[in-house]
This record gives C-alpha cells, sequence and structure tokens, in this order.
C-alpha cells in the first residue's frame, strides 16, 4: 500500500458562529485520488482552503510528506498545486504568458520554465492555443488553462474545487481525460464536487461530507456496501401489477425492494445477477415485459441514504 502523503487530522473551522467545518479527518496516500464530496455549504471549499494554507484552522493539523502545512511559505505547500472553483487568469494575455507568469511565483526561470510551460500546455491539450488570449477561450478551453498553471511546478498533490463548474460535456471529458492521465503518471488527486458521477469515474476513494462533518471516509465499494440494495431494475409492463404480483415479486431471492410505478416497477436488487431470475420469474406469471433497464446503486442513493436528503438540496 502506498505511504500517506496528506494527513487531515481533526481541523475545525468557524466564521462568527457558523462552524464551517466540524473536527475533519482523513488522508490521501502517494498516487490516490480522493473525491470530496458534499452538497453546496457543506465545507469542502472551508477545507480545501485550509490544506491549501489559504486558511488557519482554529484546531487540528495538516501534515503533507512529512511536513506541516500552515499560511505563508512551507515545504508542505510547494507540493500543493491548487485549481480553484474560480477562474485565476488573466484575459488579457496570452496563454504562454500567463503560465510563465505563474511559473516565475512558483520559482521556475529560464530553460526550466520555458520546459514546463510547454509541458503543462501538452498536458491539457492546449500546444496549438499558446499564443491566444483566454479571452478568446471557451469556458472548458479556461478550465483546462486553469488546470495547466497549477501543475507547472509538478506537485505530489493537485486539489480540484469543482473544476467543471460551468462547462459543457465535451470540454468536461476533456478535463477528465487530463487528471486520468495525471493519476496514471502517480499524481495524488482531491477532487470536490456536488456532482457525484464525476466522482464516480475518478476517485478510488471518497470522503463525503456534510454539514463540516465526515459522514462516510471510505473506497467506493466498501460505500456501496452501506446499502441493501447494490443494483436496481426498471421493468416496463404492459398490464398494471397487482397487489399479489408486487408482494410474490418482494419474497423473490435478491430482491429487497419494489416500487409500483403504474405500468411500471423499480426493483431494488441485492446485486446484479440478480436481475435475470426476476426477469425470468416475470415471464413465467405471464406479464408481459415491454422494456426494461438494469443500473447500479449510485452515489447519489448512498448520500440520501446517509443525510437523509438529496447532495443537491
Amino acid at each position: 500500500m502506498a505511504s500517506v502523503l496528506l494527513q487531515v487530522d481533526g481541523v475545525s473551522k468557524s466564521f462568527g458562529a457558523r462552524r464551517a467545518v466540524d473536527h475533519v479527518s482523513f488522508q490521501v496516500r502517494q498516487g490516490q485520488t480522493v473525491g470530496l464530496i458534499g452538497p453546496n455549504g457543506a465545507g469542502k471549499s472551508t477545507t480545501v482552503g485550509m490544506i491549501c494554507g489559504l486558511l488557519r484552522p482554529d484546531s487540528g493539523a495538516i501534515v503533507l510528506d512529512g511536513a506541516p502545512v500552515g499560511q505563508g511559505a512551507s515545504a508542505g505547500k510547494a507540493k500543493i498545486g491548487y485549481v480553484p472553483q474560480d477562474l485565476a487568469l488573466y484575459d488579457d494575455l496570452a496563454a504562454i504568458e500567463n503560465l510563465r507568469l505563474f511559473g516565475a511565483l512558483y520559482g521556475l526561470k529560464g530553460a526550466q520554465l520555458r520546459q514546463r510551460c510547454e509541458a503543462v500546455l501538452a498536458q491539457v491539450n492546449l500546444a496549438d492555443r499558446a499564443r491566444d488570449k483566454p479571452a478568446t477561450f471557451s469556458g472548458g478551453m479556461k478550465r483546462r488553462l486553469n488546470i495547466a498553471a497549477a501543475l507547472l511546478h509538478a506537485p505530489q498533490l493537485l486539489i480540484l474545487d469543482e473544476p467543471t463548474v460551468g462547462v459543457d460535456p465535451q470540454s468536461r471529458n476533456a478535463i477528465f481525460d487530463t487528471l486520468e492521465a495525471l493519476q496514471a503518471q502517480g499524481c495524488a488527486l482531491i477532487y470536490t464536487s456536488h456532482y457525484m458521477e464525476e466522482v464516480e469515474r475518478l476517485a478510488d476513494h471518497i470522503v463525503i461530507i456534510d454539514g463540516g462533518r465526515v459522514l462516510a471516509d471510505e473506497t467506493p465499494a466498501a460505500l456501496y456496501q452501506r446499502l441493501p440494495a447494490q443494483a436496481a431494475l426498471h421493468v416496463e409492463l404492459a398490464v398494471a401489477p397487482t397487489a399479489a404480483l408486487l408482494a410474490a415479486l418482494g419474497a423473490q431471492p435478491g430482491v429487497t425492494g419494489v416500487r409500483d410505478a403504474g405500468a411500471a416497477l423499480d426493483i431494488d436488487l441485492a446485486a446484479s445477477v440478480h436481475a435475470a431470475p426476476v426477469l425470468a420469474w416475470l415471464a413465467a406469471q405471464d406479464i408481459p415485459v415491454l422494456h426494461f433497464a438494469t443500473a447500479r446503486t449510485s452515489l447519489e442513493n448512498i448520500f440520501l441514504n446517509l443525510t437523509g436528503r438529496s447532495l443537491r438540496d
């Protein structure tokens, strides 16, 4: 198992009478991608701000690669790349000039600065737009340039705070491709989002936070085990089901729940392998099935189970 790169230990932060983060603890291992998820106002951005040294915790400790992370210059902070939710770019400077400016702030210069600017532009597939100004870029291209700026100093940990806000699906996939390439190179990532489907694609470990507290800190597989239903089956029928049929269906092996939707059924399953036997059982009851679709339990369902509300409430 990879060694621990980042240790967040019992950090808390209040703004006046409001406790934004309440004794949050979790780890990030080298090469690991941790999805930090929760609704707006859950405490994600405040937690990220403390990890980056932009905010001082009221209590607790944050250590990166053995060095404490605090405000001001520190060895720990030098190993972090931060992609903020709000774009940090100069629209009237060419993309390459933006990177030269940020690279100089990281202490890069000369041939090393030139090489890193070219390398990160290639990483985010913007090499052909190096001389163009961000003012001419789409929202997705600006997001990718924002990521490039955070990669200039080759950080060990890249933190992304809602990096896909306001971008189209094609640009979102381009960002995912870049992040997956970084994963393959061994860069550790913290990905904050309130879009569960993004975290499901990228993360190998998930921290769910709500009300400033950690509700879960587990692998995706462990999170899925928290629910009795690991899969789902949606079945559209030619006729509305009877009460007797619903009762008999609910007693079938692997069925953990049945919801009547008129001429359709939403069936919760303990595992996806139970879908075929359930369909065969329906056919044996002379119930014509017009259409069916299978699905896996989602992180949205897990969040609802943990908090009693939707992620986007």
